[in-house]
């Protein structure tokens, strides 16, 4: 029987080519004849066609077969195989001897059938192999619809966590930020807060709050004092470095951290520039806006050992205090006597030069 032979052996040939497309057909000296069509997918056709099949394939049980004959005694047996090109791809297999026809030619060809044992999935995988490579009998199809089935469900389940991880993860950002200015809160502000003291690093943490604000709001509405709250916010990011942390924890009241700061002097040039840059009036197209702020201030290194509350404490009598003194002001806490000192408000009989401004006009 040859793959290329005309009349009944081609017709043979092409059925065993459907039923059995991981077949070979082994000539009486043991070369391969004919690979169907996954086998000749999986092994180039010039790699395989007249080569033998010892060559092509190791039986690794029964072991110690040497040559077309040892073959050919193998008739009916059950096959351990494995291919040499591929050698971590398990096959089973089964021999059938074909009976030699009445022309006293000699023995006539060898059919083997082959299949994928527990490399199965790997095969698949590795060669680009579908239901169409395998018979239709063969189990393969049946892991193959699991495998496909399987890989269905774990992209969907891939897709749906990252859906539930982007919505957890937009819900947790909604919750940690002020949806009016896009700053953080304070429950986020609590927590960086809380991360840099036990992170013993130098900071400097300071409280403002918007002064004239409520006369905005009161006088123009809510429109108008949202638009100043928005402004003011984008203003101060504008004021701080980009590693500074900028918080509305309030109406008009906001916290920031300046890691790294550790003097006075630093604390009182970057207020300095937040109160300069809150005081440009803030136009709607129609009305101009003037506000001004109050800061209060401390440094992380004045308070060692101390818990976030008692630092955001220090920070809110400082503000209490530039409050006091006249707004449009900043004034930095001391620790030594437990009273906040000026630290950018000359002394104008307690009232700041910037609040006094800002009531004249």
């Amino acid at each position: 029987m040859s793959a290329h032979g005309g009349g009944q052996a081609g017709a043979l040939a092409a059925m065993l080519d459907r039923f059995c497309p991981m077949h070979l057909v082994i000539g009486p000296t043991g070369k391969i004849l004919h690979a169907g069509p996954t086998l000749a997918r999986i092994i180039a056709p010039e790699a395989i066609m007249g080569a033998r099949f010892l060559e092509v394939f190791e039986i690794t049980r029964p072991r110690g077969v040497q040559d077309a004959g040892g073959l050919r005694a193998l008739d009916g047996v059950r096959l351990r195989l494995r291919m040499r090109a591929h050698p971590r791809y398990a096959l089973k297999g089964q021999l059938c001897a074909v009976p030699p026809d009445d022309s006293g030619a000699g023995p006539g060809p060898m059919v083997v059938n082959l299949a994928f044992g527990i490399s199965l999935v790997d095969a698949v995988r590795d060669f680009g192999l579908t239901g169409a490579d395998f018979a239709v009998t063969d189990l393969a199809t049946e892991m193959l619809y699991l495998l496909e089935a399987k890989t269905v469900a774990m992209e969907e389940s891939r897709r749906l966590n990252h859906r539930l991880e982007g919505a957890r993860q937009a819900a947790q950002e909604q919750a940690l930020t002020d949806t009016l200015t896009g700053l953080r809160n304070r429950r986020a502000f609590e927590t960086v807060l809380a991360r840099a003291v036990q992170g013993q690093t130098a900071f400097a943490l300071l409280l403002l709050d918007l002064d004239f604000f409520k006369r905005v709001n009161d006088t123009h509405g809510h429109a108008a004092g949202d638009l100043v709250l928005g402004v003011a916010a984008r203003r101060m990011l504008s004021a701080v470095r980009v590693q500074d942390i900028v918080a509305r924890v309030g109406g008009d009241e906001f916290a920031l951290l300046l890691p790294g700061m550790e003097t006075a002097t630093a604390v009182n040039t970057v207020a300095r520039r937040l109160i300069a840059g809150l005081e440009e009036p803030i136009s709607d197209g129609v009305r101009h806006y003037r506000i001004s702020a109050s800061i209060g201030a401390t440094l992380s290194r004045d308070h060692p050992g101390a818990p976030p509350e008692a630092i955001m404490d220090a920070a809110d009598r400082a503000l209490y205090a530039a409050k006091a003194a006249g707004r449009g002001c900043h004034r930095l806490h001391r620790p030594e006597d437990d009273t906040p000192t000026a630290a950018g408000c000359p002394p104008q009989g307690g009232v700041c030069a910037q609040g006094a401004a800002m009531r004249s006009r």
